[in-house]
């Protein structure tokens, strides 16, 4: 089991690192629609537009990183006051009864709103019309990454509580 843990860390690592400079390429296009502004007088038509999906598609996909990393906000007062097998435990409880019911409704909506938008070819309403459906499927990718990296956190915690850790824990 931690051999499926360490597959999945390693593809959220990979991704993550494949999608965090998406930032630069968000940034170029944001100076660029600021210099438009200044010296040409008018915006471009599809900087907004580009912006927006392309930061929603940066965070979606960002989303199982931070996890695998620890990085997003836990409460963990009273987690800390635990012994490493009682927060094992916690997290297990914490992330089948919470987490991944919530992970699993997101991916079940998710692909239901990414495959109307595909079937009708949505598009953006603006003078340059920019398919939607392609950033909605980041929302299927992202929920599947996360529920994976929620798959490796319960294997790390079940063998905490079986007395072998996981090497490589990101903690």
């Amino acid at each position: 089991m931690n051999n499926i843990a360490k597959a999945i860390d390693c593809l959220n690592e990979w991704f993550g690192r494949l999608i965090a400079p998406l930032i630069a390429v968000i940034t170029v296009v944001v100076v660029y629609d600021i210099a438009s502004r200044f010296f040409i007088g008018r915006p471009s038509d599809w900087a907004f537009d580009v912006t927006t999906m392309l930061f929603g598609t940066h965070f979606m996909l960002l989303a199982a990183y931070g996890l695998r990393h620890h990085a997003h906000v836990e409460v963990d007062v009273l987690k800390r006051l635990l012994s490493r097998r009682g927060r094992a435990l916690i997290d297990i409880l914490g992330y089948l009864i919470f987490f991944t019911p919530f992970i699993v409704m997101f991916l079940t909506y998710s692909w239901k709103f990414f495959e109307r938008s595909w079937s009708r070819s949505e598009s953006t309403y603006g003078i340059v019309s920019i398919p939607v459906y392609p950033v909605k499927a980041v929302l299927v990718i992202a929920a599947v990454l996360i529920l994976l990296q929620a798959i490796a956190i319960v294997i790390r915690a079940i063998n905490e509580l079986r007395g072998t850790p996981a090497e490589g824990d990101a903690r």
